[in-house]
Formats: structure tokens, sequence, C-alpha cells
């Protein structure tokens, strides 16, 4: 689980592109304490609608995140599903969702004290 790493800061957000230190540059990414990486939608086969699902989270929680920020997109068209938000509520984790670039601010003041998660998407 978290050894007390703290999560990667975002250092630069802009539409269909992240700078995430010491992981890297990319469109969309799951971070956690200690790292992150790509965020291939394929993966859990995630669409816009219904959106985020229970698989999307899970890696983060294996990381020992006790916060989650979900990004919604920059206009806000990410969905998330309700099954997700009740996966995490049941596991005791906070959960935040937001726009993107408010999901990031938010993201990057909880990674200087909490063991804190994000799927951030920065595109639509």
């Amino acid at each position: 689980m978290n050894d007390g790493l703290r999560s990667p800061r975002v250092e630069e957000i802009s539409w269909g592109r992240m700078v995430v230190a010491g992981v890297g540059t990319g469109k969309d990414f799951k971070l956690w304490p200690g790292g992150g990486r790509a965020w291939d939608w394929r993966e859990t086969g995630t669409e816009h609608s219904p959106g985020i699902q229970p698989a999307d989270v899970e890696e983060l929680l294996e990381h020992g995140a006790t916060t989650v920020v979900l990004s919604r997109g920059m206009e806000e068209r990410l969905e998330v599903q309700p099954a997700t938000l009740k996966y995490l509520a049941e596991r005791g984790v906070t959960v935040e969702v937001a726009e993107t670039t408010e999901a990031v601010e938010l993201y990057n003041e909880l990674a200087e004290h909490t063991p804190v998660a994000a799927l951030i998407h920065s595109t639509c």
C-alpha cells in the first residue's frame, strides 16, 4: 500500500496535454501515492457515457489512496457511474468529482498532505 509516498504533482494542464512530475507527458493519467501512468480507456472499455466505472479506480486503491479525485473533462462530458461512487464509498474512500482544471488544482493541493489518487481526463 502507501508507504508514505507523495502523489506526483501535475505541473501543466491544457487541452489534450498534461505534464506530471516524475511520470511524464500525455493526455489522460491515473495518478496515485508514489506514481502513476497513462490512463488508457480501452483497458476497461470506458466511454464518456456511462463514464468512469469501478474497474477504472481499482488500481488507485491498490496504491493506498484514501481520497480519489475524478475529473470530468474540460467540458465535463465524462460521466461517473453511480456504481463507481458506491464502490469507493463502501471502501471508506473520500471522492471529489470536478471539471478537469478544478480537479487538478484540488488534487495538487491534497497531494501535499493526503494519500490522494486521481483520474485526469484532459479533453472534453
